[in-house]
């Protein structure tokens, strides 16, 4: 074999084994997750699943003490029971939606290790007297003199 086709079949072979590190990158960083439809379907004990739904009006009981969390989550058509030791997120809340993810036990409940709240994208800034003490003065500095 010449050198310019060993060296083209190198370079062939790095272009491939890089394009298979990006796709391979790529295709793990994409978030994806089944809805309690899709679990219920074809449920399989102690495998590892990303679950993702609507956390039920009346469901979330957390027990401060022993830090037990239940809720159930739904997607309009079927719910799970979820089980979770620890404390619940910030944003997370009865109605809003959420991503868990964890285990389905042959109990017949999904035992959660972590748990993502999801959030809305729009920004709601603080109005009146919600706003901190030194907001307003903020926003005062930012707008410039002369600005109301």
């Amino acid at each position: 074999m010449s050198r310019r086709g060993k060296f083209l079949l190198g370079g062939g072979v790095i272009l491939a084994a890089l394009a298979y590190m990006i796709y391979a990158g790529v295709s793990q960083s994409v978030v994806y997750f089944v809805t309690p439809s899709e679990l219920r379907a074809q449920p399989v004990a102690g495998k590892a699943y990303r679950l993702g739904g609507m956390v039920q009006p009346a469901s979330l009981k957390w027990e401060p003490r022993s830090l037990d969390l239940s809720f159930t989550l739904s997607d309009g058509k079927t719910s799970v029971p979820v089980r979770h030791k620890g404390t619940p997120p910030d944003l997370f809340a009865e109605g809003r939606g959420a991503v868990v993810e964890g285990t389905w036990t042959t109990e017949g409940y999904f035992k959660a290790s972590l748990i993502m709240a999801k959030h809305s994208e729009e920004y709601k800034a603080p109005h009146g007297d919600e706003a901190q003490p030194g907001y307003k003065e903020l926003l005062k500095t930012l707008k410039g003199p002369g600005n109301p």
